[in-house]
C-alpha cells in the first residue's frame, strides 16, 4: 500500500460512524451485512449510511456485492492487511523479535 492510499484509509476511519461500520463488518466476518442491517445496528439513517459506506468502499476497507435489490457489505481483509502492512513496513529496525508481540496481538486468536 502506498502512502496516499493509507492516508485515504485513515481519513475514512477517522469518522466515528465509519469506524463503527468497519469494526461491525469485521465482526460479521464472511457473512457480511446488508446496508439496512448495518443502519439498524448502528441506528444511523440509511441515506447517511449510504454515504459512509461509499467512503469506506473508495478507501478499500470494505467491499460490496449486490443481492437482488439489496447490497451486502464485507470488511475487505486485503485492504486491512495492506493498511497494517503499511504501518509495520519498517517495523522494529530489522529486529523481528520486537515486532512479534504486535503481530500476535493483531492476529486472530480464534
Amino acid at each position: 500500500m502506498d502512502k496516499n492510499t493509507a492516508l485515504d484509509a485513515f481519513a475514512a476511519l477517522s469518522q466515528s460512524t465509519r469506524l463503527d461500520v468497519f469494526r461491525l463488518l469485521i465482526k460479521a466476518g464472511e457473512t457480511g451485512m446488508s446496508a439496512g442491517a448495518i443502519s439498524d445496528a448502528l441506528d444511523v439513517r440509511q441515506n447517511t449510511m449510504s454515504t459512509n459506506l461509499s467512503i469506506l468502499v473508495r478507501a478499500g476497507l470494505i467491499r460490496s456485492t449486490r443481492e437482488g435489490r439489496s447490497i451486502r457489505y464485507f470488511a475487505d481483509m486485503d485492504g486491512m492487511r495492506g493498511l497494517l502492512g503499511f504501518l509495520m513496513e519498517d517495523c522494529c529496525g530489522g529486529r523481528p523479535d520486537l515486532c512479534q508481540p504486535v503481530i500476535n496481538e493483531v492476529a486472530c486468536a480464534c
